[in-house]
């Protein structure tokens, strides 16, 4: 860093190696220097500073750039100008902070209840992961499955038609595009709604968020499947609010457990529960269902993938279903289109229109405009179901390649679950306790292969599970990848097994 003249120096002395450096240096450069060693105290408060045309020839800039720097200081009251005299540093900095903690990070002073729950229990950050060679990370979508040509028309269409004036949009979202999804709902969920009880989010995130807002007190109970979508879990418990785990098995919740459970709401996927994939029966939907009215409880139904089946008939989501009046449902294209766009759906039943709206105003005003724009266009015009018939394709074949793979390379080693409908399935390795995770997912990704252990999904992480389970999601990678993930997995995993004394198998 150049070193500007300090104020023991004589300001009309020259040094021309000094002024050779900083001929390089711009308004910004100059201010940023004299800021900081203001700052440092390196000049006294009341120090009077070079002049604007003494300090140009020392510095060889013209002398407009260093009067553009001191009035900048001056703006922010680091210097005092006078016509006529040199600037002099203020006697009372206003801006001017200790030095001891420019460069640290301090403790916060005081945080909400809500801010100290979440320092002290958030979901851990994502990982980049792009120099993997595989990662079967759930949730990344293809960019090439992407409508690319179509999206961009449509977005250009609607940056062209905009209206005369720009202000802000309805906080429930366009009418036009709530009027495009209440006709997809029904064609391809089955679910009859009004359009004032579509609200557009900003994703699924945002909808469990007003829920969790407009339904849940500190103290409140709330019923989630065991194990569980942990970004849902948290966003509940960040309201104070205490979670009651149900147990889950081969036909969803256990809601027969419920009838002792203290809950004001109940968070269920039962379309492809996440994350053990089981679809919920029809008949305890329908216990659910009784629960639900018995207890004037709500049920948030999380219909994240329900796109994607494979080997099995669909069965309608509890919104769709007699006597669901308080189900809240929530949809998202981040599973067909792309998470990245974050537009998601809630349908909400009508008691709850009003305060959804005016909690999504306080929130952030509205869903970007543009967007929804396009993807009304694409529902429209039937390019939207188009685009997901063909996506369904695609991750058909991708989910058949991991099949074919896991069985290539693992065979009985390992047990899938999960597999008839969603984005992911859930792969058990009958030899491998769960102690092992740690060192298997660290020897996978020094092989360029990404995997991600089921336990975090778990509210008791520490229960004896027989055995090791991962979450393998496959629709980002293609065919060739999943092949290529899968026998690096495999060297992965003799690796594992030959480094750890694995006594008993588990069968």
């Amino acid at each position: 860093m150049v070193q500007l003249p300090s104020r023991k120096q004589n300001s009309s002395s020259g040094n021309s190696s000094s002024g050779n450096s900083s001929s390089r240096l711009g308004a910004r450069g100059i201010y940023e220097n004299l800021r900081e060693q203001i700052v440092a105290e390196v000049y006294g408060r009341g120090d009077v500073l070079p002049s604007a045309r003494a300090l140009a020839v020392e510095l060889g800039v013209s002398r407009t750039t260093v009067t553009s720097a001191y009035e900048q200081l001056a703006a922010e009251g680091f210097v005092v100008i006078r016509h006529g005299a040199r600037p002099r540093v203020a006697i009372k900095i206003a801006h001017s902070e200790p030095r001891e903690v420019l460069h640290t990070a301090a403790e916060p002073h005081s945080l909400s209840a809500f801010g100290e729950r979440l320092r002290s229990r958030a979901v851990p950050m994502r990982v980049p992961s792009e120099k993997l060679v595989a990662d079967f990370r759930y949730g990344d979508m293809s960019a090439s499955d992407f409508p690319t040509l179509a999206w961009r028309k449509a977005m250009n269409d609607a940056a062209l038609g905009r209206p005369p004036k720009l202000s802000y949009g309805e906080p429930c979202g366009l009418i036009r595009l709530r009027t495009a999804l209440q006709g997809y709902l029904w064609r391809a969920r089955s679910i009859r709604c009004e359009v004032g009880e579509i609200v557009i989010v900003n994703g699924s995130q945002q909808g469990l968020d007003l829920c969790a807002r407009l339904l849940l007190d500190e103290g409140d109970g709330f019923a989630i499947e065991e194990p569980c979508y942990p970004m849902a879990r948290s966003v509940f418990e960040m309201t104070g609010a205490i979670a009651a785990p149900v147990e889950v098995d081969a036909e969803g919740i256990r809601a027969d457990l419920l009838a002792d459970v203290g809950a004001r709401l109940a968070y269920v996927t039962p379309s492809h529960q996440f994350p053990l994939g089981s679809v919920m029966s029809m008949g305890r939907r329908q216990q659910l269902l009784r629960w639900a009215q018995e207890k004037r409880a709500y049920i948030v139904e999380d219909d994240y993938d329900s796109e994607y089946r494979f080997d099995m008939n669909p069965i309608p989501p509890l919104r769709a279903l007699g006597g669901a009046s308080n189900v809240i449902y929530i949809g998202t294209v981040s599973k067909t289109l792309s998470p990245t766009l974050r537009i998601g759906y809630v349908v909400i039943p009508r008691e709850l229109q009003e305060v959804f709206a005016q909690a999504k105003r306080l929130t952030d005003r509205h869903a970007p405009i543009l967007e929804q724009e396009a993807l009304a266009t694409l529902v429209e015009t039937g390019v939207y179901e188009s685009h997901v018939r063909k996506a369904r394709r695609q991750n058909a074949r991708r989910r058949a390649a991991l099949l074919d793979a896991l069985h290539a390379e693992f065979g009985d080693i390992v047990r899938v679950e999960g597999a008839q409908a969603g984005l992911h399935v859930v792969v058990w390795f009958r030899d491998m306790p769960p102690s092992m995770a740690t060192s298997f997912i660290e020897r996978a990704a020094s092989l360029g292969v990404g995997i991600y252990s089921i336990s975090p999904h778990y509210f008791d992480q520490t229960l004896d599970r027989r055995c090791l389970g991962l979450v393998m999601g496959y629709a980002s990678l293609a065919e060739s990848q999943i092949h290529r993930g899968l026998k690096l997995l495999r060297r992965a995993y003799e690796d594992a097994i030959s480094c750890c004394d694995v006594s008993v198998a588990v069968r």
